[in-house]
């Protein structure tokens, strides 16, 4: 593998609040939404073509880059792994009903794009009625002791009996019990759906069962994989699932789960994995590069006041060299002598990865598992206990992707490019510097 293009940037961090406060199920081009309907997106700045989304997720690339990498970052690091779980059901779940040849699948029509724009009109407009029914703030504590206190502060008086709100797919004791105590997936779907103000569903239509697990794990209150759906997107695919099990009743919400994941958490996973030492020791690798800095630069200032001859300040170019280099590198996440070696540090879940690990990864994998909560696995504990130093000097592992042993090829060179301009510049300066011959 050779090198990318020197000035190769790394893919920018997409922040997932703002993200998600920007899209909207209109905001797709038409090219767009062709793109996510073909299965291929464009690629992403950074992101190299080895190593794009479809090329992750169909098991093309390698650790740590693989598939079992991306939900890894996207339960410790993002906390968003229910995205790319009902990704990977909903996907199967197309191809498995399209294959299915049974004679009930005529009880499953298509819920078309008309439906949906009907249903979504119908929503908006309940919606607009019930804004207009309500009385204004100022009316209802008109006259009262509360009028002043209750415009001045809206958000301090709000209703004290109300429920708090909940961070999408927490798994809590409380929610986990709730969850556990009710008495069947299909009383949490019938309670979801009436919520949702839609008719209760005929249950002999195909893939209900399944559909009833998916609405009680993804959609109903207190789910413990909830996603982060708008009220609209979360009351349309109610309605849709209702009506009919066809995988055209999720339109709405996998197009917006799989623009999230293409365009939001992958990118930020290529970033993020491109670092290849953990914080402490790329905080580590900045202060040894600030250090070789401060040295080098402290020796040549030395030997420019001494009687020495002008060539020995340029061999303080070299510890400005090895500073700037290190200094630069450690900016974008890299060791440099970590990727001397093309190692990478092994994540904390990994490091104290239990013999059952790969019944924790199937776990994850699993679509109707429990919520995506770790702050109760062991690993915690153990790795907030381990001293500064051995985390500096964790166990390390080689990088067996290709494609991001190339990115991190080229950040060097960059680095080193970088240093060597850099340190040109100082030794130039040190050089043309008369001596002060003081001792």
């Amino acid at each position: 593998m050779g090198f990318l293009s020197l000035g190769y940037r790394r893919p920018p961090h997409v922040d997932k609040d703002a993200f998600r406060q920007s899209m909207t199920s209109d905001s797709f081009s038409e090219k767009e939404d062709a793109s996510l309907r073909s299965g291929r997106s464009g690629a992403s700045a950074g992101v190299p073509d080895a190593l794009t989304f479809d090329k992750i997720i169909n098991g093309g690339t390698c650790p740590p880059m693989s598939v079992r990498d991306f939900m890894n970052y996207l339960i410790y690091i993002e906390h968003s792994a229910e995205n790319l779980q009902f990704f990977l059901w909903h996907r199967d779940y197309v191809k498995r009903f399209r294959e299915a040849k049974t004679s009930d699948m005529g009880l499953a029509p298509e819920w078309t794009q008309a439906m949906e724009d009907d249903t979504i009109a119908k929503i908006q407009k309940e919606g607009a009625d019930k804004l207009k029914r309500e009385p204004k703030g100022a009316e209802i504590f008109k006259g009262t002791d509360f009028e002043k206190g209750a415009l001045e502060n809206p958000i301090e008086n709000r209703d004290p009996f109300s429920t708090p709100p909940r961070t999408p797919g927490s798994n809590d004791d409380a929610s986990t019990v709730n969850f556990s105590q009710a008495t069947t997936y299909r009383s949490q779907a019938q309670d979801a759906f009436s919520t949702a103000g839609a008719k209760q569903p005929f249950t002999i239509q195909p893939f209900r069962d399944e559909i009833d697990r998916v609405v009680a794990t993804y959609l109903a209150a207190d789910a413990p994989r909830q996603l982060n759906l708008s009220d609209r997107e979360h009351k349309v695919t109610l309605q849709a699932l209702a009506y009919t099990t066809h995988p055209t009743a999720f339109r709405l919400i996998a197009k917006s789960i799989e623009n999230t994941l293409r365009k939001q958490a992958h990118p930020n996973f290529v970033r993020w994995s491109i670092c290849n030492g953990n914080p402490a020791r790329v905080f580590f690798a900045r202060g040894l590069g600030v250090g070789t800095i401060l040295l080098a630069t402290v020796g040549a200032i030395i030997l420019t006041l001494s009687r020495a001859g002008r060539g020995y300040r340029a061999l303080f170019a070299i510890g400005w060299v090895i500073g700037i280099a290190t200094l630069i590198a450690a900016y974008k996440g890299m060791c440099v002598v970590l990727h001397g070696l093309h190692h990478r540090h092994i994540r904390p879940w990994e490091l104290f990865a239990e013999d059952d690990g790969e019944s924790e990864d199937k776990r994850s994998f699993d679509t109707f598992g429990s919520g995506n909560s770790y702050e109760e696995e062991p690993w915690v504990v153990k790795y907030k206990k381990r001293n500064v130093v051995r985390k500096v000097f964790d166990r390390e592992v080689w990088i067996q992707e290709p494609a991001l042993r190339q990115i991190q090829d080229t950040i060097f060179v960059q680095s080193m490019l970088s240093a060597l301009l850099l340190s040109g510049v100082l030794t130039a300066v040190f050089v043309a510097v008369p001596g002060g011959h003081f001792f």
